[in-house]
């Protein structure tokens, strides 16, 4: 129970560490308050699992359900951190939306849980895809280096240091199996450390600082702050939490062979929201739902929720252990690089697997796509294009996660549910050929039967 436990903490680790250390860096923490902040949401994604896994009243799933920080809110996050004059101030806010948005969600869940209707493939597909597409660019800064003053940012040691990294986690995903292959993310970033060693460019610092034990502090940075163009933007990531968690609900519940009804998605969607409202008390972000462990029950056959629930216990000891949360700031930046490169592209694959089952044979589904993504990559594509709108308008059109989900949701009711369907219409553009791709061969003879 205690290895296939830790396992499952290895395995979503990185996605775990990866929010805070990008909106910390973002705003410029010490070492010191990105280790405290890195802690703080291992320990709130242990709460957040305990909830999921054991749960109490009609909270809590109770399926080998592994929850931690979502990747969904880190673009918003970013974008409340870039509008924010005082940076002192960003993390407030941002603890603040997330309160508000999970109670709202803790509210809504067993309503959310009768509307998955408008939250197909399609939209969910585009949306996942956005939030990997949306942080890729925070990988290559990270590649480039930790400042971007600095005589070395981009230089050929931190651009190599970076691709090293890159290479090896590829290597251990090809070459190994089991799990090792689970935890090839963090192997890289510990044999890209140690390779940096020589280069000059990794501090051990932040260990030698670090407590043995210590406890995360409730409201460490500050009085939750309630601004109401980012507590829209949580909402919107809330939304495309429920929307990921439910998909994933419905996935495990057939692994472990106890299909999740109406009645065990509205508790899912309980303890994730709930979790979400108390992670800021003890400066954590968003939690919702890891895809990855869900594999893994798969991979192991292990469905116990208990060992899951074990999992949990490991984060929080870890989130009660500042020196084990400090070992993550030892990691040099371009490293860190390396390893978001596979980290968030795979985010981005994992959208694109689930447009594969959106039926993207249908013409409407395809317009819905090519919109909603030219909509969320705009802040990617051209960072100033919001320029003449409200400084709290651009902390929601800055974050191409929630434009885009907005418009995948809008379009699909459009497309899909007002007025007759059009199911029967396939692709007949951008191809050349619309006949070709749905024609069924009849010439070709059935396969004897064996």
């Amino acid at each position: 129970m205690a290895t296939t436990g830790l396992q499952h903490v290895a395995a979503m680790y990185a996605g775990v560490v990866a929010p805070p250390l990008i909106v910390g860096a973002a705003i410029g923490l010490s070492p010191k308050d990105l280790t405290f902040l890195t802690g703080a949401c291992l320990f709130t994604a242990g709460l957040a699992t305990f909830l999921q896994t054991l749960g109490f009243w009609k909270i809590g799933a109770r399926l080998p359900f592994v929850n931690g920080v979502t990747f969904a809110g880190v673009a918003p996050m970013l974008a409340v951190v870039a509008s924010t004059k005082d940076k002192d101030d960003a993390l407030p806010v941002i603890f603040g939306a997330v309160i508000v948005a999970g109670v709202i969600g803790f509210v809504a869940a067993p309503f959310f849980s009768k509307m998955v209707r408008f939250f197909p493939p399609v939209v969910t597909g585009t949306v996942i895809t956005l939030i990997g597409v949306s942080l890729m660019p925070v990988a290559f800064g990270w590649a480039q280096g930790p400042d971007q003053t600095a005589p070395d940012f981009g230089s050929m040691k931190n651009l190599s240091l970076a691709g090293i990294t890159l290479v090896i986690v590829l290597l251990l995903r090809r070459f190994t199996t089991g799990f090792v292959k689970q935890i090839a993310v963090l192997l890289g970033l510990v044999l890209g450390t140690l390779i940096a060693i020589p280069f000059g460019v990794t501090d051990f610092g932040p260990v030698g600082d670090a407590a043995v034990v210590g406890f995360p502090t409730p409201f460490h940075f500050g009085a939750p702050q309630f601004a109401a163009a980012a507590i829209v933007s949580m909402l919107v990531v809330m939304v495309v939490s429920m929307t990921e968690s439910t998909a994933d609900m419905l996935a495990l519940g057939e692994i472990v062979g106890r299909p999740a009804d109406e009645k065990t998605i509205a508790a899912g969607l309980r303890a994730d929201t709930l979790g979400s409202a108390v992670s800021p008390l003890f400066n954590g972000f968003m939690c919702s739902a890891f895809a990855q462990n869900i594999g893994l029950v798969a991979m192991t056959k292990i469905r116990s929720r208990f060992v899951v629930a074990v999992g949990g216990g490991f984060l929080v000891l870890m989130g009660l252990c500042p020196m084990a949360a400090s070992l993550i700031a030892v990691v040099p930046r371009p490293v860190l690089g390396g390893a978001g490169v596979v980290l968030f592209g795979s985010v981005a694959a994992s959208g694109i697997q689930t447009l594969v089952k959106a039926g993207m044979e249908k013409d409407n589904n395809v317009l819905i796509v090519a919109v909603s993504l030219a909509v969320g990559l705009i802040p990617i594509a051209e960072p100033e294009f919001y320029h003449a709108f409200p400084d709290n308008a651009k902390i929601i059109l800055d974050s191409g996660i929630s434009t885009g989900c907005v418009a995948a949701v809008v379009l699909n009711i459009l497309f899909n549910h007002l007025g007759k369907r059009r199911d029967a219409d396939d692709v007949t553009a951008p191809m050349e050929s619309g006949g070709a791709i749905s024609e069924q061969r009849t010439d070709v003879p059935a396969p004897a039967a064996h």
